[in-house]
């Protein structure tokens, strides 16, 4: 029986990879445009940008400081993709998923708990002072958004009276949660921002502390880390379909290529958006994820509650 099991899980687990990867990719090259159309330059090496990239970084000399705790920088570094991954097995591509589980909401919180500490140990690993600062920033920032982005999979889950990604997908039918829970959308999309390190929330890596939990990565630990960033991105864009974008529903074209014309559009959207919005301090960041973000997320909650109990 196992043996039967495993090419199957195999092959979903490569196609679920392949799919993150081309998301990602997808992601640097038009990051790559918006930025050489920012600052005037021509839009054309932007196309070409992640295999220059790559073969810089696979080129460059693989350093480290001195007294870094190697093992644990390495594995902050490298788990980034792998969290991103898992984030993506319970997204339902039509009637295919990886891991069908009844507390796949769970899992997804789960996956991005566990950014904190990969993060967090990309910045305490290395031994270094401006890595560290960044570590303990993005402490900050986590500290700020995790509870509201948290409330926010509430609710979807309470509008589909299940954890289950799949049953919540399917709750949606004609009207996208999205429509009635755009509070917790917009929370949601925040999350996914912050948790990639990205946009307003990149002063862990910013360039006053010298990368910050970058300073000190080169070569593959660099590399691995970039791609991480970009594939926590695309798990997050490709999550949100179906818990606030109906899923695989849509006229003409099968299921699971609706997941990824959605989950595309969601995350060209996030990437247009990282130049459109300024560095945030991280004190500013918590002040308004615990007065303003949470506040507001929870009054999302409470509605959906109250719509679900007059419903039923």
């Amino acid at each position: 029986m196992g043996e039967a099991v495993t090419p199957g899980l195999l092959g979903s687990v490569a196609v679920a990879a392949a799919l993150l990867a081309a998301l990602a990719t997808a992601a640097v090259v038009l990051d790559g445009v918006l930025g050489a159309r920012s600052e005037g330059r021509s839009s054309r090496p932007a196309l070409t940008r992640p295999v220059d990239e790559v073969a810089r970084l696979l080129r460059q000399r693989r350093r480290a400081p001195l007294s870094a705790d190697t093992l644990l920088w390495r594995i902050g570094g490298g788990g980034l993709g792998v969290a991103a991954l898992l984030m993506v097995a319970v997204v339902p591509l039509g009637e295919w998923v990886i891991a069908d589980l009844d507390v796949g909401v769970v899992w997804f919180n789960t996956m991005d708990v566990a950014v904190w500490a990969l993060v967090w140990l990309t910045g305490w690993g290395a031994n270094s002072v401006h890595s560290l600062v960044g570590g303990y920033r993005f402490l900050a920032l986590a500290l700020a958004y995790e509870l509201p982005l948290m409330f926010a999979l509430v609710a979807p889950a309470v509008g589909a009276a299940s954890l289950d990604v799949r049953e919540i997908a399917a709750a949606q039918g004609s009207l996208w949660f999205v429509v009635w829970m755009p509070v917790a959308f917009a929370v949601y999309c925040l999350g996914v921002v912050a948790f990639s390190v990205w946009g307003p929330f990149t002063p862990p890596a910013g360039s006053d502390v010298a990368g910050g939990v970058l300073s000190e990565l080169s070569g593959v630990d660099r590399l691995l880390v970039q791609a991480g960033r970009y594939a926590l991105l695309a798990a997050g864009a490709a999550f949100a379909v179906p818990m606030f974008l109906g899923g695989g529903s849509g006229p003409l074209l099968p299921g699971w290529a609706w997941v990824v014309l959605k989950s595309a559009v969601l995350l060209a959207a996030l990437v247009w958006l990282r130049r459109r919005l300024p560095s945030a301090r991280p004190d500013l960041v918590m002040e308004v994820g615990w007065v303003v973000l949470l506040p507001a997320v929870l009054l999302q909650d409470l509605a959906v509650a109250v719509v679900v109990a007059w419903r039923g």
